[in-house]
Order: structure tokens, then sequence, then C-alpha cells
């Protein structure tokens, strides 16, 4: 569902719309099917609602209608003004859609973006879907969070941190761990074969050395010579200002990042419309656009779906390598 106030219904409704011309899988909504209607009259396309009793009925219904797993709102709605009393309706959505994937009802989760602010009255403590979704799966260890976009796979070490505290916070095990997670998910989940990790510095010039900074000689090289000796091919410490161009990008299979923005930057620059947030290091799969509730355009039929409907087809793509991983060896590839 996400925040029911923002620009999810639009961009569900349009994704919808636009399904067979883009090639996307059959999907359905955990949502309030009226809230749903109201966004379908406003964008005045004629876009059919379907209320569904279980998840095995969607594929029948999504050729003429968007299948909805209802789930009623208690306050109404209205476009850019989140009430904090549906707060606790979003995160039961969130629940029930990771119940039924681990029940092997959904093949994957395709999540809306949320308003955090709101979702903290009614308990919810976590810095975004990632950490929370980890929770809720039992995951080992911190879950890994990739962004993707067509000619780059990016992976934050530290995520949603102030600078000077995701600085204090990484360590050589952290590195390690999202290194392990992604080399393992680019196997399993992108079908590619023999993974290239590149790894960033920290520092301007990667410390230079050490005259711009110790990070990279205490922390970081020696992670990546960890990562080596677990056969992961890593190279690194790579000056973040030159790892990103074009050249650049076809050296590697995804980039590992110290801080948020070092990852963000690059890949929003590149293709902001089509990124896509994935979870790395969970038994789901699970996806979402890689923007926010946009509450400033919620309501006016402006917003793109295009984050959306990557997030769709990627979780399905994804979905359908682990469905066939056990019977046929992961094949090279690179990035599109």
């Amino acid at each position: 569902m996400g925040e029911p106030a923002g620009i999810g219904g639009e961009i569900l409704l349009k994704a919808w719309a636009a399904r067979e011309g883009a090639g996307l899988p059959p999907f359905f909504a955990i949502d309030d099917p009226d809230r749903l209607r109201q966004e379908s009259a406003r964008l005045n396309q004629g876009l059919e609602i379907a209320v569904i009793e279980h998840p095995k009925e969607a594929p029948e219904v999504f050729s003429r209608a968007l299948p909805v797993l209802p789930l009623s709102l208690p306050m109404p709605v209205a476009p850019g003004k989140p009430d904090a009393g549906n707060a606790a309706t979003v995160l039961t959505s969130l629940r029930r859609a990771v119940g039924l994937a681990r029940e092997g009802l959904a093949k994957g989760v395709v999540t809306s973006p949320i308003h955090k602010k709101v979702l903290y009255t009614a308990g919810f403590r976590h810095p975004g879907h990632t950490e929370y979704l980890a929770e809720l799966l039992d995951a080992r260890g911190p879950a890994v969070m990739m962004l993707v976009c067509p000619g780059l796979r990016v992976v934050p070490v530290t995520v949603h941190l102030a600078l000077k505290r995701a600085i204090e916070a990484l360590t050589e095990d952290a590195i390690v761990h999202a290194g392990s997670v992604t080399h393992e998910a680019l196997h399993r989940d992108f079908g590619i074969e023999r993974p290239r990790l590149a790894v960033a510095g920290l520092n301007p010039h990667a410390g230079e050395s050490g005259s711009l900074g110790r990070e990279e000689i205490e922390i970081v090289e020696p992670a990546i010579a960890q990562l080596r000796a677990l056969g992961i091919d890593a190279v690194g410490p790579a000056p973040a200002d030159t790892l990103f161009h074009e050249k650049a990008r076809g050296r590697y299979d995804a980039a590992l990042c110290l801080y948020h923005d070092q990852a963000l930057i690059p890949l929003k620059t590149i293709d902001f419309d089509h990124g896509v947030n994935v979870t790395l290091g969970l038994p789901i799969v699970r996806t979402s656009p890689d923007h926010g509730t946009a509450l400033d355009i919620a309501g006016q039929g402006i917003a793109s779906p295009s984050s959306l409907m990557a997030a769709i087809s990627l979780a399905g793509e994804m979905a359908e390598r682990r469905a066939t991983s056990a019977v046929a060896p992961a094949a090279q590839s690179r990035l599109a």
C-alpha cells in the first residue's frame, strides 16, 4: 500500500494500465479498493478494480482489472495530506505481503513508498523498509540495500545515517558482509556466474596512500582482502570520482559504496526515472521504486510509474531466477 496520501495509488494504476506494452508479470495489490477507485476516478481513464479473496485469483483477473486483496483504511484519504490514523493499516499491508510471500502465495513483494514520520505514530522505529523487512523475516545479519538502474548497480555499506555517524560505523566486517551478500545475490538473483565487485574509497583519491585519510588502509583494504580470500572478485578501493563514468561501469557488476549518497547520487543522475531499490539477504524477493511519496504532486495525475514498473519487472525476473536456479546453472550476464 505505502503512504495512502502519496502517489503510490496513482502509479500503481498507471503501471497496471501499461502492463501489456511493458510486459509486466501479473501482480495484485494489498490496498483499500475504495481508495483506488477514487484514484481511478481522478485519473479519468476507466481503470478497473477487482476485489479478490485469495492471491490465486489474481492471474485470471489481471488481464481485465487490477486485482486487489482488500484492506480498509480507517480514515479518509486526502492527496498530499498523510493521516496518522492510517499508519497502522499501512504497516499491516506490509506484514501481510511479507506473510504471503513467505507462504509461497506471492513470488515477491514490491513496496510503495512510505512516510516514516507518520508511521512512527504506529510504533515504526526503523530507518526504512530495508531494516524493517530484515526484522520481520529474521534475516541472517543486516539486510543489504541495492539500487539498480540500466547500466549500474550500487550497494551502500552504511545507509540511513548522518555522514559523521556513517564514517564512525564503517568497519571491515560491515564491508565484508555487504560484499558477501551482494556476491550471492548477483549470482542467484541476477544470473551472473562470476560477479565482479568494485569497492569505493571513502576519502578523496581513495585516501592517496594515507595522506588524505587512513580509512582505506585500515578498513577498506583489509575488507577487500577478506572478500578475495572468500573467492569473491573484489577490487579497490577506487576513487569515487572515477568509479561511475561509462567505461568504468563496464568493469564491474556492482559497486560497493561506503555511505548513502556515494551510492545514490550516481545512480539517480544516470537514470532517475527507472531506479529500483532491492533488498538483498532476505528469503523473499523485495523491490521498490527508488523515490519517495511525492506528497507535493499527489492527486494531480502527473506522477510517473516508470520506477514502479521497473521494480515490478525486476521482482518478476528475480523470482523466476530463484525458481529455476536449482535446476539450471546461472548464465553469465552483463548490465543492460
